[in-house]
């Protein structure tokens, strides 16, 4: 059976952070959406549907905690994989049981996007492609 490409939305309000996560999804075969802050994540969200939603932490208009939890409660029992991503740890990455903040997992900004691909990766392979 062939899987359909597994798509992500990443909002960021940092174009160039934007470019280089779009880059490394991109050529890892994910189909990539972007948004600039919070409020446009939700909106291409709704859109969009997408299998995972990493978001930046501080954003201006709606910040990452707020648009995690926007898209938790509009997903209900189908929720994506949400992903926090901040440069105010230094941590390695950290997986929740619930969510924490909105978001199942908190990513450094500081992780190579190559890292964070294979994160994601690991994640989606944890859970069934219902979505089409």
């Amino acid at each position: 059976m062939i899987q359909s490409p597994r798509k992500v939305l990443i909002i960021d309000d940092d174009p160039f952070f934007l470019k280089v996560l779009t880059d490394a999804f991109s050529e890892s075969g994910f189909i990539v959406f972007n948004a600039n802050d919070g409020i446009e994540g939700v909106k291409s969200y709704i859109e969009k549907l997408p299998d995972i939603v990493i978001s930046d932490l501080v954003m201006p208009r709606m910040g990452g905690v707020s648009t995690c939890m926007e898209i938790g409660r509009l997903a209900g029992e189908t929720p994506p994989v949400i992903v926090l991503l901040t440069s105010m740890f230094k941590e390695s990455p950290h997986e929740h049981d619930e969510p924490e903040m909105g978001a199942k997992i908190h990513i450094p900004k500081s992780t190579a996007p190559v890292d964070i691909v294979i994160i994601v990766e690991q994640l989606l392979n944890r859970i069934p492609c219902t979505k089409s």
